[in-house]
């Protein structure tokens, strides 16, 4: 890709980079949010010298992105906890993906390819993968998926056993960086069929690396998200006439929200899946007859590029379509940044026929088609501008959320956190109490409505509501540990020395709960 690849960005290339980082300058003043403490800011694995170690070899360092984690492990000690510079490095590889993006296009003979990858960098569809620190992994999993369809193409055109061990290499640092991105080899036949009307048989014997790489990375994401399912609650896992209506439902929205991007939120209403409605099917139904319908005209052109646009599209969702359990499901079945990747592909079939049209209508339609594209890449620019501004920090975040979707009981509760960490416990005590009214079972709103009970000395009705998020989850490490430090602050010393051992069981490496439990049991002359 080399030499010649990077002589053919020219002009469209700068102006795609120029374009999406005046767009995205509201996101680079944002801070850390939801899940990034995970990842990132209160992450052990970010803070040891061995943490690389640990971020390798084991499922309880946050989640299984070994490469995406490293990245973060690298810049921690590189800028510390400034968060400028983590989403300046997101914005920076959004950029690199456009252009990207706009070689491939070019590469493939899609028309207007420039006027698609640019689309793409500015649709604020792309905000929350962008602006929101975590969402490296989409950054950077992306910037090795598109560079391994870029060298595989290469390699069709002039084979090598260097292009397809490079093409290797970015797929499986793709997938490293984003499980998600398993569907690269389907991905890959998917273009060679389009390329040349066909697949042949060491077309798959091409792919069977990338295959058993994707099956390993399938199983450990499935196990990893499985361990995150049972500990955070029922509502993660579906049934099976639940999964086949996902997928439909799934699909239409995500075209929905690239075609009109308005209310576009944090967290989505969770829908009602309800199988014996015939009405809940039609989404299924209609997907699946757009499919077959463009199967059986796939000998034209236009049914041709039609399957690849939107046959990329369906591949890119299907890991998030409900095929398997994903924790985040307990909040919603949708989020922005699930068809990140995804949604290029309807946007380059969208900008192809644009181009289409346009050339038909000779020069003054070409034009006009110029003028249509400034003006949507406007529109779509300063709708990304505004949607930036709302990753400013969690109280801006939860607040748009919550103005959106008020029955989102996940953002009251985040909300709650954000206005208890800037000293308003009162206004946090309401968001925790609202998060209940709607899901009286939150184990978490009660734990953390305990938490500024207690701040405001409140001790009694702080116990009362531990015990509550440990009748819900009796697993609650950190609920057993602070129900131990009221209990000790009343003079229940064994009681509390009982909660400790509880929260230790749990989690042996809870060094708060192995202090407090030292300090107990030194009180009342006793050892380990």
């Amino acid at each position: 890709m080399m030499k010649e690849s990077w002589k053919s960005v020219g002009l469209g290339g700068i102006l795609i980079v120029l374009l999406t980082l005046v767009a995205y300058v509201p996101a680079m003043r944002g801070g850390f949010i939801w899940d990034d403490d995970d990842h990132l800011t209160k992450n052990p694995a970010m803070a040891v010298s061995n943490g690389l170690c640990q971020i390798w070899s084991s499922l309880a360092v946050s989640r299984y992105y070994p490469l995406t984690l490293t990245s973060f492990w690298v810049q921690r000690r590189l800028w510390g906890l400034n968060p400028l510079p983590y989403h300046a490095v997101n914005i920076a590889l959004h950029a690199a993906n456009a252009v990207l993006a706009f070689l491939l296009l070019r590469r493939l003979r899609v028309p207007w390819a420039w006027a698609a990858a640019a689309l793409w960098a500015l649709h604020p569809v792309c905000v929350e993968s962008v602006a929101w620190v975590t969402e490296l992994k989409n950054t950077q999993s992306a910037l090795f998926f598109f560079l391994a369809l870029v060298c595989y193409l290469r390699f069709e055109e002039q084979p090598s056993y260097g292009r397809y061990a490079l093409t290797l290499i970015c797929g499986a640092a793709a997938m490293l960086s984003k499980p998600s991105t398993v569907v690269l080899p389907a991905v890959l036949l998917l273009i060679v069929w389009w390329r040349r009307g066909r697949c042949r048989w060491n077309d798959s014997l091409r792919m069977a690396p990338f295959f058993a790489f994707s099956l390993g990375m399938s199983v450990l994401t499935i196990v990893e998200q499985q361990r995150h399912i049972t500990a955070g609650g029922r509502e993660a896992a579906l049934s099976g006439l639940e999964r086949l209506l996902l997928p439909g439902k799934i699909v239409w929205f995500y075209l929905g929200k690239l075609l009109w991007p308005a209310d576009l939120m944090f967290i989505y209403p969770r829908w009602k899946l309800d199988p014996t409605s015939l009405l809940n099917w039609v989404p299924l139904i209609a997907a699946a007859v757009t499919a077959g319908t463009l199967w059986g005209l796939h000998r034209l052109p236009r049914a041709q590029a039609c399957l690849l646009g939107l046959g990329y599209f369906g591949l890119l969702l299907l890991p998030v379509s409900g095929l398997f359990d994903i924790f985040f499901f307990r909040y919603s079945f949708v989020s922005d940044h699930f068809q990140y990747l995804a949604c290029i592909g309807p946007i380059a079939l969208a900008a192809s026929a644009g181009a289409a049209v346009c050339r038909r209508a000779g020069q003054w339609g070409q034009r006009l088609g110029m003028l249509a594209v400034a003006a949507v890449l406007t529109m779509l620019g300063v709708s990304t501008w505004r949607q930036g501004l709302t990753y400013k920090d969690p109280e801006t975040l939860w607040r748009d959320t919550l103005a959106k979707n008020p029955d989102a009981w996940m953002a009251h509760t985040n909300l709650g956190k954000a206005l208890f960490d800037l000293g308003k416990v009162p206004e946090a005590i309401a968001e925790f109490v609202a998060a209940l009214r709607i899901k009286p079972d939150y184990a978490e709103a009660h734990y953390d409505w305990g938490v500024a009970l207690a701040s405001q000395d409140r001790i009694s009705e702080a116990i009362a509501e531990y015990a509550a998020a440990l009748r819900i989850k009796p697993d609650y490490a950190e609920a057993h540990n602070n129900l131990g430090i009221v209990l000790a602050g009343q003079g229940r010393v064994s009681e509390a020395i009982t909660e400790y051992r509880a929260s230790l069981r749990i989690k042996p490496d809870n060094v708060e709960a192995h202090n407090n439990l030292g300090v107990a049991l030194a009180g009342q002359g006793r050892v380990a």
